[in-house]
């Protein structure tokens, strides 16, 4: 595969760059896998202003029209499914496979953020007298959305198309360290849209953050990312008091009850909702609390999957685990089990590393932490990596209180084979989204709001709900008599 690059895109058209940002591949860090504009803070404004100025007349469309558009936006995502997810997996380290289901994810949100075209401009009617209330919902101008690393494009989708289809204009930043399929994607998807309601900006954080944030211009931020990131965002937006919507780190916990049983199924969602991505996912299980007695069959379970991780480069077809997407993050999840094993747990590691040409990429053997202090920082902290810390209790009450322990509240789920104690244990657990039998972005009902509580975020994404955080309420009362 040839190195590319990309452009700015906004206004319509495409625009080059002083700079250029250098992506790298993870799995052989000396790989330059292309090069994307990194824009400045003038190229930044001025795609705020395009999404300015087109956002009267995207506002004006009616609902029917723009999910029409959106349709036709949809339709090109896969057109270049397998180049685009080559390149993902180059420069993101995660597997082929899993890159092509991210561009999937963009298509699949965008389709369904259409079929909800009725809901737009659904008004309810509060009957007088005095008065009769008519409230709606309008569109609220321009949007910045700031999206991740590790899934962009299935992320963006849990917001670009709601706020598209709401009646806003948008401008998105991908991540500096992931630019190049994502961009490749959205230029086609823009193009089916009138110029400027779909607006890209590449570049550096420090660059042209707060241009995109703090900007006046900017009536909302959705920003999808660690809670020291949305505490910058949710600071620079203060400035202006814009609405912020912010879906941030999770440290999801699992809950297995002890009638909970261990389908063939079950257990490949639970490994893949715990290792997918090599664990450099929000809503990925990072902490598994589990009855006494079912400990035992669990590990085995997990140690079974675990003895076929084939560890390698994202684009080898038989690699099942890719590398870090970071050397910070593989520094990191490699102190906190080195931390974990010199305060006595049990640490088993698995699989083995690639060699030769692939020796310096940012890998790292996944692993099972036995029995760890609670308070140690596997447990406490979003390890973010392939390692997992199991638990025991013997009290349903004791697990729940473990559980419901943590400053985050992404996703938790309940493992039990009662459907009517799943209901009764899993709405005690203090998180945005609640799994039973399942964990992980696999089966997330893309219906549903999805956001964390504490300070795993603020607001929702996806279903009407996470439309109407695109839209603005508005009352007009009408006097009667």
């Amino acid at each position: 595969m040839s190195a590319i690059s990309t452009p700015l895109f906004y206004g319509g058209q495409e625009h080059t760059t002083e700079k250029t940002l250098d992506v790298r591949n993870p799995a052989r860090p000396s790989e330059t896998v292309g090069t994307a504009a990194a824009a400045s803070r003038e190229q930044a404004l001025a795609a705020v202003a395009a999404a300015k100025a087109a956002f009267p007349a995207w506002a004006a469309t009616s609902a029917q029209d723009r999910a029409q558009a959106l349709q036709a936006a949809a339709g090109t995502i896969m057109e270049n499914a397998e180049e685009d997810a080559r390149i993902l997996s180059s420069e993101n380290g995660k597997v082929v496979g899993e890159s092509t289901f991210d561009l999937m994810g963009l298509q699949q949100r965008t389709e369904l953020a259409c079929g909800l075209v009725d809901d737009v401009d659904a008004v309810e009617i509060l009957p007088g007298p005095p008065t009769e209330v008519r409230v709606s919902h309008q569109p609220m101008g321009v949007v910045t959305i700031i999206v991740p690393f590790n899934w962009p494009l299935a992320i963006l989708g849990a917001s670009l198309p709601y706020a598209l289809m709401a009646g806003n204009s948008v401008v998105v930043k991908p991540p500096p360290s992931t630019p190049l399929a994502m961009t490749r994607v959205l230029q086609r998807y823009a193009q089916k849209l009138p110029d400027g309601v779909l607006n890209i900006v590449t570049g550096e954080d420090a660059e042209i953050g707060e241009a995109l944030v703090s900007n006046p211009d900017v009536a909302k931020v959705c920003f999808t990312g660690s809670i020291r990131g949305g505490k910058r965002i949710m600071t620079m937006a203060a400035e202006t008091l814009t609405n912020v919507t912010l879906e941030l780190g999770g440290n999801d916990g699992v809950l297995i009850l002890d009638d909970a049983e261990f389908t063939e199924h079950g257990m490949d969602l639970l490994f893949m909702g715990i290792f997918g991505t090599t664990g450099q996912v929000c809503m990925n299980a990072k902490r598994i609390y589990v009855h006494s007695s079912k400990k035992d069959e669990l590990i085995a379970e997990l140690t079974r999957r675990l003895e076929q991780v084939k560890i390698g480069p994202a684009t080898d077809p038989d690699t099942t685990m890719g590398p870090f997407h970071q050397k910070a993050q593989l520094e990191f999840v490699t102190e906190l089990v080195e931390e974990a094993r010199a305060a006595g747990a049990e640490v088993r590691e698995f699989g083995e590393l690639p060699g030769g040409e692939w020796s310096e990429g940012y890998f790292m053997r996944p692993s099972l932490i036995l029995d760890p202090d609670p308070q140690l920082r596997v447990v406490t902290e979003e390890q973010f990596g392939p390692t997992i810390p199991i638990i025991t209790f013997d009290d349903v009450e004791e697990g729940i209180a473990m559980v419901n322990d943590s400053p985050y509240g992404l996703c938790n789920s309940v493992w039990t084979a009662n459907e009517d104690r799943a209901v009764e244990v899993g709405s005690r657990l203090q998180s945005g989204y609640v799994f039973h039998n399942t964990h992980g972005p696999a089966l997330l009902d893309q219906r549903a709001p999805f956001g964390g509580v504490k300070q795993s975020g603020i607001g929702r994404e996806m279903g009407t709900i996470g439309l109407r955080e695109f839209q603005e309420p508005h009352a007009l009362g009408l006097l009667k008599g």
